[in-house]
């Protein structure tokens, strides 16, 4: 069962939100004529702050899309280390009749471990399509260890938005499949780029929102 307890701050709404795994919690950024709903988790070792998060929750709502953070139960309970896949899709689970309750099309997202959980559950929980943030395509040095599987069997359309330089997956390691990939040059895992690199960070950053601001507005 879901319970939820809105929390307004201006044009931002906190809602937590009751899982089987825990109480979750989801920051809106609302549009003022959606059309859809962008719900965005992060990874293991982050949370809502994270720069492409909070990014896409600045720019989105301009362009008809509410961006809703999630915030997973370990998380919001504080702890330190994320529990294992099958919980956080719990988490995810949990929380999204919250997310379809605005009753528009819902985009389900996340950077990293988000990723994975986005595209685990898309089908399942009838997602309108995938953005994958960071992808960890696998383990750091351990290619053999793929994740491919999961982000090929979303079965919506997909985004992947990838670092040049992810150690958990550089953009050339992908293999063909029914998904688009946008690739930040030189962006590690949480799309930071080196003062050498041939753009700054707010251009990283602008790649990113740029290319989500298209996909959403080609989605329907």
């Amino acid at each position: 069962m879901t319970a939820t307890t809105p929390e307004t701050a201006g044009t931002v709404e906190a809602e937590t939100v009751e899982t089987e795994a825990g109480t979750a919690r989801v920051t809106w950024h609302r549009a003022d004529r959606p059309g859809l709903v962008l719900a965005v988790s992060h990874g293991a070792g982050g949370g809502i702050e994270a720069r492409d998060l909070k990014a896409l929750a600045d720019v989105l709502p301009r362009h008809g899309v509410t961006v809703a953070r999630v915030e997973q139960p370990w998380r919001v309970a504080g702890k330190k280390v994320a529990p294992a896949p099958k919980t956080l899709d719990v988490g995810w689970r949990g929380v999204w009749p919250a997310l379809a309750a605005p009753g528009h099309p819902v985009v389900s997202g996340g950077r990293s471990a988000g990723a994975r959980v986005a595209c685990r559950t898309a089908t399942e929980l009838g997602a309108a399509a995938v953005l994958a943030l960071s992808f960890p395509l696998h383990p750091p040095g351990r290619p053999e260890k793929s994740r491919a599987g999961e982000l090929l069997g979303a079965g919506v359309p997909t985004l992947v938005v990838q670092g040049g330089n992810d150690p958990f997956g550089r953009p050339e390691e992908f293999p063909a499949g029914e998904y688009e990939l946008v690739e930040v040059p030189y962006g590690d895992h949480g799309f930071a780029v080196p003062k050498r690199a041939g753009i700054g960070q707010e251009e990283a950053v602008r790649i990113i929102t740029d290319a989500v601001v298209r996909w959403t507005g080609s989605l329907g």
